[in-house]
């Protein structure tokens, strides 16, 4: 109770500098939303594990039944399961890009920009990620080659996102990854083992379909840990756009 209250105190605290017109660290916010999601995901995932390791362990209520048919007991249960525990990681995706797309607006707000407007071509031929590095590399100084973050994985944080917000098939809560961002990404980052150790072995052009889009707890996790090292990196530089003269606080 104490540990949620000081979270709300601190956002509320923050939330009244916004309102006085004073600078805040933007990340703050960011990483408030990150940690949430991280919440959201070890909660949200836990009963549709546990469902799937009590099947796979026989245990109460799961313990199979006589049958000589051959047919694995408690089938549709697992399936249903880890089909929750897909939509759980895809949901927590989603809601990570929102925050990085937040923390882009706002930035633009607060320097005064018009990236999506200035740098249409960009924001249409390399998405929402190639499209503000563009702009903040104009118009605030931003090298990228001093990133530290992995770029790659964040772009596919948004390209996955857009698949799993607008599905094509009714029949099927299962999401396939584009074949135009697959030309991009011929071994997208949010893929299961399996599917990738069918591209390892070769056999790429024997499978019928585009691979799933797979958001595993350690693909999310360390897609995580790549937008806030994206967002702690242009923190202070975005500091420095916005009042040039200013005495760095490192």
């Amino acid at each position: 109770m104490l540990v949620g209250g000081r979270h709300r105190i601190e956002r509320e605290c923050a939330a009244t500098v916004v309102k006085e017109g004073v600078s805040m660290d933007v990340v703050f916010f960011l990483k408030d939303r990150t940690r949430l999601i991280r919440q959201f995901y070890e909660h949200g995932a836990s009963p549709f594990n546990e469902i799937i390791r009590k099947i796979e362990a026989k245990e109460e209520p799961y313990v199979p039944p006589y049958s000589e048919d051959g047919e694995p007991p408690f089938i549709s249960e697992w399936i249903d399961a880890d089909e929750l525990r897909e939509v759980t990681g895809r949901c927590c995706l989603s809601m990570l890009s929102a925050s990085l797309q937040l923390y882009f607006r706002t930035w633009e707000r607060n320097l005064r920009l018009n990236c999506g407007k200035a740098f249409k071509a960009e924001f249409k031929n390399e998405g929402i990620v190639g499209g503000y590095r563009a702009c903040l590399a104009s118009c605030a100084g931003i090298d990228w080659s001093q990133c530290p973050a992995d770029l790659e994985i964040i772009e596919q944080v948004v390209l996955a996102r857009n698949r799993d917000q607008h599905p094509e098939n009714i029949t099927s809560v299962r999401v396939t990854h584009a074949e135009k961002d697959r030309q991009r990404y011929p071994r997208p980052f949010f893929m299961s083992e399996r599917e990738a150790a069918l591209f390892e072995e070769g056999d790429e052009p024997t499978l019928f379909m585009s691979p799933s889009v797979h958001v595993s707890r350690d693909k999310l996790m360390a897609a995580i840990e790549q937008v806030e090292c994206l967002c702690e990196w242009l923190e202070e530089k975005m500091f420095d756009a916005k009042y040039p003269g200013r005495i760095r606080r490192d």
